[in-house]
């Protein structure tokens, strides 16, 4: 079991009060109604799932309800960070071990690393 840490209430809970919603940061296309059929339906149903590093869409459902970030390696299914939406994550494919210092600086602070109940395997 994990305990996930919510940016919003600011504190770790345990994983069955979350929800994933899929892929983050996917914008949404500025004139839907100009888009072609294929268009709004890769918008739609269309998802990377790559092997690594992934950024995820998440709902506090049991606590405060809001949605956030979480950056999870879907390998070994550890989860880097979570931020709040609209904030970039320290974590990328081509950073798997954070952004270097100079680019830390832009980014929003990095939120705290969920933290794996003793005793308990994933």
């Amino acid at each position: 079991m994990f305990l996930i840490y919510c940016p919003h209430c600011e504190e770790h809970r345990e994983e069955e009060e979350f929800r994933p919603k899929g892929q983050a940061h996917i914008a949404r296309p500025a004139e839907p109604e100009a888009c072609s059929d294929k268009e709004w339906g890769d918008y739609l149903f269309f998802r990377d799932n790559p092997r690594g590093i992934h950024h995820e869409l998440w709902v506090h459902a049991v606590g405060c309800r809001k949605f956030f970030n979480v950056t999870r390696n879907t390998v070994s299914y550890e989860i880097l960070e979570s931020y709040k939406v609209g904030e970039r994550p320290r974590f990328t494919a081509e950073y798997p071990d954070g952004r270097p210092a100079e680019a830390a600086e832009s980014v929003a602070p990095r939120a705290e690393v969920v933290e794996r109940k003793e005793g308990v395997k994933a």
